[in-house]
């Protein structure tokens, strides 16, 4: 596996180069990124047919300098010069462990005052060279895909913190044992905490710009998607735990013309070095796993991608706000129900009945995309009859 990307870069290319990026990070931040990009294409698209209207603000030209603007970009620059500034006195160090660098208290004091005064100052002149003697304000357009950033820089926000508090409730030991390191550690994240806690968060602030819950989570479901099969990418390609159970029989002979680890992998390198030492390596991430086991999160990279060609193929046929995220919920939520039967996972025993956290999750996903078929198409059946 690759750790890092410049190990998957290196057995690619055959090339020595080391770049301190966590594989399983930089493909965590990609995922962010394309579903931000494939949101702000349907946002520009909605708009364009009505479904999202544009909204109008007053904004202040010639103003004197924001204090609150001021003040969030010197917080920013202090913690970017703090840690940036750090990695660059410190880089043999970060590129060893840049994940554990970048969590921790360790950077420079110095660099984040020289950073934060830097900006400060800038941002001071540009905002005075602005500055009028009469201010006014006027109105501007607003368009719905200018809030994209936002809406992306809130969901990894609130999705990180809810992924890594719902793999805490799921593994309490760990927790327990080492609460400081589980905490700050981007191992271990549970995908539907991170989408529950996200869709809250992202659904209030967008409510506050007045764009309908139904029409942007119509919006939203592309993008979600195909975030999460490029973020189970990175799972399959740095070996973060997230695969199946151990897999002994044979490949079928319908699949004889797929390479063998598509159908049974020991993730040799991986990033959490689980299993046994692989013998002459050297340095960190030297295990195997000692039985091969269903490469569960590329399957579910394989099957990411192709409910997310659905969604695109059919966004355009479905007139009714709401019903393109149904069908994601109950696409999603099978997908991930009938991969868990396969797939290393903690289950508990409800009253008889065992199941997973995801499966919970996957089951109550089916559900509400079901009866949000049945309640969108009855309200829509009430405004036809009205009119």
């Amino acid at each position: 596996m690759f750790p890092r990307l410049c190990d998957l870069i290196n057995y690619l290319l055959g090339t020595g180069i080391n770049l301190p990026v966590n594989t399983y990070g930089f493909f965590l931040a990609m995922a962010f990124l394309t579903g931000g990009v494939v949101l702000g294409f349907e946002l520009r698209r909605k708009n364009r047919t009505g479904e999202i209207p544009s909204q109008q603000k007053k904004v202040l030209i010639g103003g004197p300098p924001d204090k609150m603007e001021l003040f969030s970009i010197a917080l920013i620059g202090f913690i970017a010069g703090w840690k940036i500034v750090g990695i660059i006195l410190n880089y043999q160090e970060f590129s060893n462990v840049p994940q554990q660098y970048i969590l921790s208290l360790k950077g420079s004091i110095p660099g984040a005052f020289l950073v934060s005064a830097i900006l400060v100052v800038t941002a001071w002149f540009r905002m005075k060279k602005k500055e009028t003697k009469k201010p006014v304000w006027i109105e501007e357009t607003l368009y719905p895909h200018e809030l994209t950033p936002m809406i992306v820089l809130i969901a990894a926000t609130f999705g990180i913190i809810g992924a890594k508090l719902f793999d805490m409730i799921e593994h309490m030991d760990d927790f327990a044992r080492d609460p400081i390191g589980t905490l700050f550690s981007l191992d271990g994240l549970t995908f539907y905490g991170g989408l529950i806690l996200a869709t809250f968060a992202v659904l209030w602030y967008t409510g506050r710009n007045k764009i309908r819950y139904p029409v942007l989570l119509d919006a939203a479901a592309p993008g979600l998607i195909l975030a999460y099969a490029i973020g189970r990418t990175g799972c399959q390609l740095s070996g973060d735990g997230c695969w199946g159970v151990i897999n002994t029989a044979p490949k079928p002979g319908w699949m004889s013309f797929l390479p063998d680890w598509l159908w049974a992998f020991r993730f040799p390198h991986n990033v959490i070095d689980e299993g046994i030492r692989i013998a002459g390596c050297s340095g960190p991430h030297c295990s195997i796993l000692p039985a091969p086991v269903f490469p569960t999160s590329l399957y579910e990279m394989i099957l990411g991608l192709i409910i997310f060609g659905i969604l695109m193929g059919i966004r355009k046929k479905l007139t009714i706000p709401g019903q393109l995220f149904s069908i994601y919920l109950i696409l999603n939520g099978f997908e991930r129900f009938f991969i868990e039967r396969i797939r290393i996972n903690i289950v508990y025993n409800l009253h008889g009945i065992h199941l997973t956290q995801a499966e919970m999750v996957a089951i109550l996903l089916v559900l509400t995309g079901v009866f949000g078929l049945w309640f969108t198409g009855r309200k829509a059946e009430k405004g036809r009859m009205k009119n």
